[in-house]
């Protein structure tokens, strides 16, 4: 895609880009009607982006079925709950997954505490991992 179909890491079009991707790719995983699994990622500093929600997504497996919604409550948490600045955001979100520098990044943003995660981001598969580069197609 072209430059000028890319959305602005952050906003609420983007996390609403990034909540459809998910679901779409969870619903091509074909998921177990018995799997019920949540997830928020939240940034640590997020600003309000409507009705007291702040940068962030939820997203929720229930029986099977995805859902998502964009924005957080400033607290809220999940089975797997991702909280990050939105600087290391930034910084994730523009590197490719094959790009050492995102793993260096990643790593020294764990280690730092700039991005903290509770819970095992790994229950939901290898498809929310394989999202990573198609998100940063779509992101400036």
């Amino acid at each position: 895609m072209g430059s000028d179909a890319r959305l602005r890491q952050g906003t609420t079009a983007w996390f609403e880009m990034v909540g459809t991707m998910m679901c779409e790719a969870a619903t091509r995983a074909a998921l177990s009607t018995a799997l019920s699994l949540s997830l928020v990622e939240r940034y640590t500093e997020g600003v309000e982006l409507s009705d007291g929600l702040v940068q962030g997504l939820r997203f929720d497996i229930v029986a099977g079925t995805p859902s998502f919604r964009a924005g957080v409550q400033p607290n809220e948490r999940a089975a797997v709950t991702i909280e990050i600045t939105a600087a290391a955001a930034r910084t994730l979100n523009l590197l490719r997954s094959d790009d050492p520098a995102f793993h260096a990044a990643l790593d020294g943003f764990r280690r730092s505490g700039a991005m903290r995660v509770d819970g095992d981001p790994s229950q939901f598969g290898r498809w929310l991992e394989q999202l990573h580069d198609p998100i940063v197609a779509l992101t400036r």
